[in-house]
């Protein structure tokens, strides 16, 4: 009887662990593992009031009139984990002219900084204001295009900060299009699925059942019910690359672009001439270590190479086809490189940004754009029709920033392709003379 009871009891144990284990399906085993990276953001944004009565007042009381007054907004969203020292992705569209954001982690809630942002990929890069020492649990990247259409995926939340809210489908279909660089990413760019988000989940991951980030959660449609989208890996992945290089970070040439996200960290792309090229790397090459460090993250190989490689080469250690190499590179200041001395070597001329000052003397509206001031005899730009003081507004219908993106476009280019220049200049009829605007195509040498 006794030994009849002991089995009974085994038979029950292992039955209870048996339900156990069902219930642990690989659904549930992501979500354990990616829900406590995933965060709620509350954002303020504090923006004037106007209306024409007020501005009315204010031409006979001036400044005695007193300030315009102004109105607090708030907005909710979802955000992802992706560095254990709190960095974190959310939609552009989340934080975009906040001027406080909050994020919630669990029970705790931090003060938030916005790093970057680009309303193109609508994606954007925050940090937690946490006390030193703190870490926070991050999700992992899954590799770019490893999609099947028709796997199930998981869609997380924290809408409200009262607690992780998911949804599961399946991936319906991938990105529909080739990237267009600098053009708006739309519904043809994203991951569709019909896991369900709604409007508090925009900036929440988009998971595979490995508990990998396949995308950032963006958008609901509306008019076709269960459908929503998200932003891919990919997209993702170039974003954050862009927003910690050391170019847009420093104005450091290193001319590497490395994918974030995954161990050990990769080259994905060496730009011809740059400090990267120079020293001999190559994409695909695999980054062990930085001067004997092993970086633990994307995030801790940048600041790493910004606090080492402005005054000293630094010794990366690469994997390449499997066999080690060691390569010293040397970060540049850009305005050493992309300057008018460049310009006048590929095209033949010479600009200066335009001001309303210049404009003013040399009689144009105050056009933001670039002003020629030289052009080479014989040289693209001459054959063109280009002058000295016509306006270049935009190159390749991008408006450069500064001098070192003017010049950046046009380094990026290869012998024999053309850049499209939109021109604003004067035209003398007779004692008159009018603005015209134009568009030409220059070679580049």
């Amino acid at each position: 009887m006794k030994s009849f009871l002991s089995l009974l009891a085994l038979l029950l144990v292992a039955a209870n662990a048996a339900g156990a284990n069902e219930r642990q399906t690989p659904s549930v085993r992501a979500i354990e593992k990616v829900l406590p990276a995933v965060v709620n953001i509350a954002t303020e944004t504090v923006v004037e009031v106007r209306d024409p009565f007020t501005d009315m007042l204010r031409q006979f009381w001036g400044d005695h009139y007193g300030p315009n007054p102004r109105q607090t907004t708030t907005s909710l969203g979802s955000g992802v984990i992706i560095d254990e020292e709190g960095y974190l992705l959310t939609n552009e569209h989340v934080v975009r002219r906040a001027t406080k954001i909050w994020v919630k982690v669990g029970e705790e809630e931090y003060p938030a900084t916005r790093i970057a942002g680009d309303a193109t990929s609508d994606v954007a890069l925050l940090q937690i204001k946490a006390p030193e020492g703190r870490r926070f649990t991050a999700v992992a990247f899954a590799p770019d295009d490893d999609l099947m259409l028709g796997e199930t995926v998981i869609a997380l939340g924290n809408p409200f900060g009262l607690g992780g809210s998911v949804s599961r489908g399946i991936l319906s279909s991938k990105s529909r299009r080739q990237p267009l660089e600098d053009q708006p990413l739309e519904i043809r760019d994203w991951l569709q699925t019909d896991a369900a988000i709604n409007p508090g989940n925009s900036g929440g991951p988009l998971i595979n059942l490995n508990g990998e980030l396949i995308g950032l959660n963006v958008a609901v449609f509306r008019e076709g019910q269960g459908i929503g989208f998200a932003i891919p890996i990919r997209r993702v992945s170039e974003s954050i690359s862009r927003f910690l290089s050391p170019e847009e970070t420093s104005s450091l040439w290193f001319g590497a672009r490395i994918r974030p996200g995954r161990k050990p960290l990769e080259i994905t792309q060496v730009e011809p001439s740059s400090p990267a090229a120079i020293a001999g790397l190559q994409t695909g090459d695999e980054i062990l270590q930085l001067n004997q460090h092993s970086p633990t993250s994307f995030i801790d190989f940048t600041r790493r190479l910004l606090n080492l490689g402005s005054t000293d080469p630094v010794k990366l250690t690469v994997n390449r086809a499997g066999k080690r190499r060691e390569v010293n590179v040397r970060l540049r200041p850009e305005k050493e490189f992309f300057d008018n001395e460049l310009l006048s070597r590929h095209i033949g001329l010479k600009v200066t940004p335009n001001t309303p000052d210049l404009s003013r003397r040399l009689g144009l509206p105050p056009y933001r754009g670039f002003v020629i001031t030289d052009v080479r005899d014989g040289s693209p730009a001459a054959k063109a029709g280009l002058l000295p003081e016509h306006v270049i507004r935009a190159v390749d219908e991008t408006v450069p920033r500064d001098l070192i993106e003017f010049a950046k476009l046009i380094h990026r280019k290869s012998k024999g392709d053309k850049a499209v220049f939109d021109l604003v200049f004067t035209e003398t009829r007779g004692r008159y003379y009018m603005f015209r605007e134009g568009r030409t195509s220059v070679g580049v040498e």
